[in-house]
């Protein structure tokens, strides 16, 4: 049995569960907190430079004025555009301002889509488990702006957030059983079509929906997928002929299969067989048991009624079966991150599996932050290479196995105010 602290160091102990006891010094707490990632994200040597921010600006810059989306290339690269043409569309008012105002706007959106994120995510567990709502919310978000995937879309001027945001407000419609917003979830499913539209990887989560028998959503998704792609091809009728025909099945424009950065499990194969390319029958079986225990889990879920678990279920499984992950693109596994943490708060204080569920909160959590599989970015051969250079491929697997799936709290909707009859 765990004896309890010594005297003298249960202030100590006390501290570190409640923080700091005044109003000034959580205010102090937060501000050096978000000044020492402030400075670390400014400075950390692993800066992408807004590379992706540039691929998208020099892409729409060169269609409004060739009317060509997919023959533009980084200048001195052979990396282009590589998303639908609706992704185009939605970044053409992109050409209305200039290069400092672009990543300007981006890391703003980024920052708001990390903030509804966090909110939407962990924002009842926060509150169930917080004295002080608005300081844990404020140190879990400096928390989340140092992992790895995180960092990596701001920095690149990447979309991951915002379609994560997308996705997650059609998850928050769906799951809500509150007054004020149930009147709305006639319009869940538009985020998931939305964000299909624009990256295809996002259609997933139609199938979450009619594995969970949500057919409006998942008919509301496709047709807003169908209908932003139809407007595409008006829009751009020639780039959408040219996506759909050659671009998408380029993998040059994309970069290495066996590039380190890609933690898929295409990733994981392209790295074993390389130089050569990886089995196209090896991926299709390794995606068809990836998906079916997909199903199986978000299945469970579902009869747990626990949406938030079978979205991170899904948003995994994403990750996993998609051709090409890199590294930003497990912004996915934060929805899981914040299943893992709040299954550890819930279960019985002091009990094994509280232990246990919050250190491997913790442990995963360090570990995305770590930037580890860089260290086998040249030579990823070998056990070593293996087992380290697929590292968040097997963090992605072990949460699609093993993420606790607890039935939904009595109150689901913790975070938001209850309306009390006249």
């Amino acid at each position: 049995m765990t004896q309890p602290p010594p005297t003298t160091l249960r202030p100590l102990a006390q501290l570190a569960r409640r923080g700091p006891t005044t109003t000034r010094g959580r205010v102090l707490t937060v501000a050096g907190l978000a000044t020492v990632v402030g400075v670390f994200l400014a400075t950390v040597p692993l800066h992408r430079d807004w590379f992706d921010l540039g691929v998208y600006y020099g892409t729409v810059d060169h269609w409004s004025r060739t009317g060509r989306i997919y023959d533009y290339l980084v200048p001195g690269t052979h990396y282009g555009f590589t998303y639908p043409p609706f992704a185009a569309v939605a970044m053409l008012p992109m050409t209305l301002v200039d290069w400092p105002s672009a990543v300007a706007i981006s890391v703003l959106l980024n920052a708001g889509a990390a903030a509804a994120i966090l909110h939407w995510s962990a924002g009842a567990t926060l509150r169930r488990h917080s004295r002080h709502w608005w300081f844990a919310f404020a140190v879990a978000g400096c928390l989340l702006a140092l992992l790895e995937p995180v960092r990596d879309t701001i920095s690149f001027g990447q979309v991951n957030l915002l379609l994560l945001v997308l996705v997650l407000a059609d998850a928050r419609l769906l799951s809500t059983s509150h007054a004020r917003f149930t009147r709305y979830t006639r319009y869940a499913g538009i985020g998931i079509g939305l964000a299909a539209a624009i990256k295809l990887t996002p259609a997933i989560f139609i199938g979450y929906l009619l594995l969970t028998r949500r057919t409006r959503a998942a008919v509301t998704a496709t047709v807003t997928a169908v209908a932003a792609t139809l407007f595409a091809l008006w829009a751009a009728p020639d780039a959408s002929r040219i996506y759909w025909t050659e671009a998408m099945w380029n993998t040059d424009r994309i970069g290495s299969l066996a590039y380190v950065s890609n933690q898929s499990w295409q990733g994981v194969l392209a790295r074993i067989t390389e130089p050569a390319d990886p089995s196209r029958a090896v991926w299709a079986i390794g995606v068809i048991v990836l998906l079916c225990v997909w199903a199986w889990r978000a299945r469970g879920a579902a009869a747990a009624g626990n949406d938030a678990a079978g979205f991170a279920l899904t948003g995994i499984t994403a990750c996993l079966i998609s051709p090409v992950t890199w590294v930003h693109h497990l912004v996915w596994l934060v929805p899981a991150l914040a299943v893992l943490l709040d299954a550890g708060l819930r279960s019985a204080a002091g009990s094994p599996a509280r232990r246990r569920l919050l250190r491997w909160s913790v442990t995963l959590y360090v570990v995305l932050c770590s930037s580890v599989v860089w260290l086998w970015s040249k030579d990823s051969s070998g056990i070593d290479g293996f087992v380290g250079g697929n590292t968040y491929v097997w963090i992605s697997l072990g949460l699609l196995l093993t993420l606790p799936v607890l039935p939904s709290p009595a109150s689901a909707a913790d975070d938001v105010p209850p309306v009390h009859s006249p």
